[in-house]
């Protein structure tokens, strides 16, 4: 019988654009059988910790958490190249306002919850699901949120003032893509099977890319709302050329973010990625 790799993601229109070949036999699955899970991220991130999936989305928060137990697939990141989580209140406010203030962040593992921390370092973080970031802030039960997914593209609509884009800060600080999201293989698999499941779902994610609309169909089931425009635009900014290879600047950003999270005391240690190909 061939071998079943699970696959945990978030339900969420970038992921499901990458991963749609691969669940729905686009492409050649090596002689393996794989099976979906849907979970927030910030659930995937805890889940991680016991090892449940052969591969899982993570925050590279978390990873840093985790690269005991995993490594890190060359393909399948989600970077902000100018562009990331988005810090917004009701109000206009400015970086040093912040310090002291409450923030409503879409969980402890989170990318968007270190960076933020990275930026503002005198920000109360507090920990809220993702999609109840916009609301905790309406109610004024925090100063300001950080917005992850399809909440950076539709935060103006709904009423909020932007602070910041912590991707904008980090890409123009570093020149670096800011580091959010990757996709994690369990290590126990053995170095072979590791890279077979990495080549198929590299090819999962050049045959969305190739196949664009078929994909973003599927995606944009997920899309809460997003119209097919900004449909398309969220599912760019996160599935391009970098979620195919992390790149140069990729593993530099990657490099740097655990640096500085380290030297702030905010990560336990420096993660080896491995950045397994296929």
């Amino acid at each position: 019988m061939s071998r079943l790799i699970r696959i945990a993601h978030s339900p969420d229109a970038d992921d499901a654009f990458m991963h749609y070949a691969v669940v729905h036999g686009k492409v050649g699955a090596e002689g393996l059988r794989f099976a979906e899970t849907l979970a927030d991220i910030e659930t995937l991130n805890q889940k991680a910790k016991e090892g449940l999936y052969e591969v899982t989305a993570v925050s590279l928060h978390a990873f840093a958490h985790l690269d005991e137990r995993y490594a890190l697939l060359n393909s399948g990141a989600s970077l902000g190249d100018g562009y990331g989580p988005v810090v917004l209140a009701r109000r206009p406010l400015a970086r040093g306002d912040l310090a002291g203030m409450t923030v409503a962040t879409p969980g402890a593992l989170t990318s968007a919850r270190l960076a933020l921390q990275l930026w503002q370092p005198a920000a109360r973080c507090t920990d809220v699901p993702f999609d109840a970031v916009m609301d905790v802030v309406r109610r004024g039960d925090a100063d300001a949120g950080v917005v992850i997914h399809e909440g950076q593209l539709t935060f103006a609509d709904e009423g909020f003032a932007k602070v910041a884009d912590l991707g904008e800060w980090w890409t123009g600080e570093t020149g670096t893509p800011l580091p959010l999201g990757g996709n994690a293989i369990r290590r126990d698999l053995g170095e072979p099977l590791m890279r077979r499941v990495a080549g198929v779902l590299e090819a999962s994610i050049r045959w969305a890319l190739e196949h664009r609309e078929e994909a973003l169909a599927h995606a944009l089931s997920f899309g809460r709302g997003l119209d097919h425009a900004k449909g398309d635009r969220f599912v760019g900014m996160y599935v391009n050329e970098a979620t195919l290879d992390y790149g140069e600047r990729g593993r530099r950003g990657v490099e740097l973010f655990y640096r500085r999270a380290h030297e702030a005391g905010l990560i336990p240690g420096l993660p080896r990625p491995d950045f397994v190909r296929g």
